[in-house]
């Protein structure tokens, strides 16, 4: 298992989660919740200072599949949300699976005893969290950096 803190980050069309995982990459946790910003200016500075802020050694984006595992309007924003964020962090960034983190995060929230009202402003970050700690895990039980790298369309 490779050492250094990872960051996991959940795309939304309105709403950002984040979480990060300890040095040892054992487990995740979450962070905070980022408002979208269609822009891309300050989602992704607020981004690169978590990153910063932790010392990221790499940065895990879910991958929202279909069931199917066809790809749908929400795949390629995350895919080119990704994108953007390989052009604008100087450590790596990689695409995982994250098929059902969002209905698991709610699953979690509602066993917890939150309302779906409540749940909102944490949904995301839990997601994150679940997205990042299937990585860990995956990386752990494989020895293989999970999912696929992203490589840049073109550096700033």
């Amino acid at each position: 298992m490779r050492s250094g803190v990872r960051v996991g980050v959940d795309v939304g069309k309105v709403r950002i989660g984040l979480a990060r995982s300890d040095n040892h990459g054992m487990l995740a946790t979450p962070v905070e919740t980022v408002a979208r910003d269609q822009a891309g200016l300050t989602d992704l500075a607020r981004i690169r200072a978590v990153v910063q802020e932790f010392d990221a050694v790499e940065v895990i984006v879910g991958l929202p599949l279909a069931l199917s595992g066809n790809v749908t309007a929400s795949t390629d924003d995350a895919i080119d949300f990704a994108d953007r964020l390989a052009r604008t962090f100087k450590v790596p960034v990689r695409l995982v699976d994250e098929r059902l983190s969002t209905v698991s995060a709610q699953s979690a929230l509602r066993a917890s005893g939150r309302s779906a009202k409540t749940q909102r402003p944490v949904i995301d970050q839990v997601a994150a969290t679940i997205i990042l700690q299937h990585a860990l895990d995956s990386e752990r039980a494989s020895g293989r950096p999970p999912g696929s790298p992203v490589e840049p369309t073109e550096r700033p």
